[in-house]
């Protein structure tokens, strides 16, 4: 069976999962610890996933060094299922639409069909490196087949007729089709650069091509819930401890940061 002919489904709305459907001696890759739950007949591989120097590339893109592979090796379907590593969607993206290729920030890639391969992709200009947000790095799927992806908040899909241009708050900016033209622009203005609120810099994406934007970055979510702590924390020092509310607001944006970022609390 062609790899990208794999069924699956999404489950969710606002805290995706994707649950893959396998053949017997059907497989899919994903990255590592995003499996979720699997049925008794599916066996785990866990390596390189071709070498040393695949899994250094798939390290500089962003992604772990190992990458584990989930096969059927029972006489009827099986089902496994992944998660992000934070609140989002799942985008489903059939690479064989695109020329077997796709770019995407790194940190995005969730899991795909097998045979379809994570390398590294250097922005072709300078500005995008430098101010970009994500550095000279891009992730480049490679293949025939399903890849998953997962990004924060509202998925907005969009399809760029040549010449079409769209700029884009540079971490909102998900995944897009090789033939899109990307760079980063200073946004100019001194008022807007200094008390905007969206930074320097914004991603500018001209078609044709197709371009995933995310309406709640990672990032952006983290950055609200530190700066929300340390008021919480602030109110609950100036009152001696007596503030009710600031102390339980502290120890909640506390542990809801801790959660997210994984920390013990």
């Amino acid at each position: 069976m062609p790899v990208h002919d794999i069924d699956y489904r999404l489950i969710g709305d606002d805290l995706q999962i994707v649950e893959i459907e396998l053949d017997p001696g059907e497989a899919v890759r994903a990255e590592a610890g995003a499996m979720l739950y699997m049925d008794g007949d599916i066996t785990m591989d866990t390596g390189t996933g071709g070498g040393f120097m695949k899994g250094l590339k798939r390290r500089i893109a962003g992604e772990s060094f190992f990458i584990t592979s989930f096969t059927n090796d029972g006489r009827s379907k099986a089902r496994a299922a992944f998660s992000a590593p934070y609140p989002g969607k799942v985008i489903p993206i059939d690479l064989g639409d695109y020329g077997g290729r796709f770019l995407c920030q790194k940190d995005t890639f969730l899991c795909a069909a097998s045979g379809i391969e994570i390398e590294v992709a250097f922005t072709k200009k300078i500005g995008a490196g430098l101010f970009g947000g994500e550095g000279f790095i891009l992730q480049k799927l490679t293949g025939d087949g399903l890849a998953f992806c997962h990004a924060g908040g509202t998925i907005i899909e969009r399809d760029l007729a040549a010449g079409e241009t769209l700029r884009v708050d540079t971490g909102c900016l998900v995944a897009f089709s090789e033939s899109v033209d990307y760079d980063i622009q200073f946004q100019g203005g001194f008022k807007n650069a200094l008390f905007g609120g969206e930074g320097l810099f914004l991603a500018r994406v001209e078609g044709p091509g197709k371009v995933f934007l995310q309406s709640l970055p990672f990032s952006r979510l983290a950055d609200r819930i530190v700066a929300a702590s340390r008021m919480y924390g602030r109110k609950g020092e100036s009152s001696g401890g007596s503030n009710a509310l600031g102390a339980l607001g502290g120890l909640a944006a506390g542990g809801l940061l801790g959660g997210l970022l994984g920390e013990d609390n």
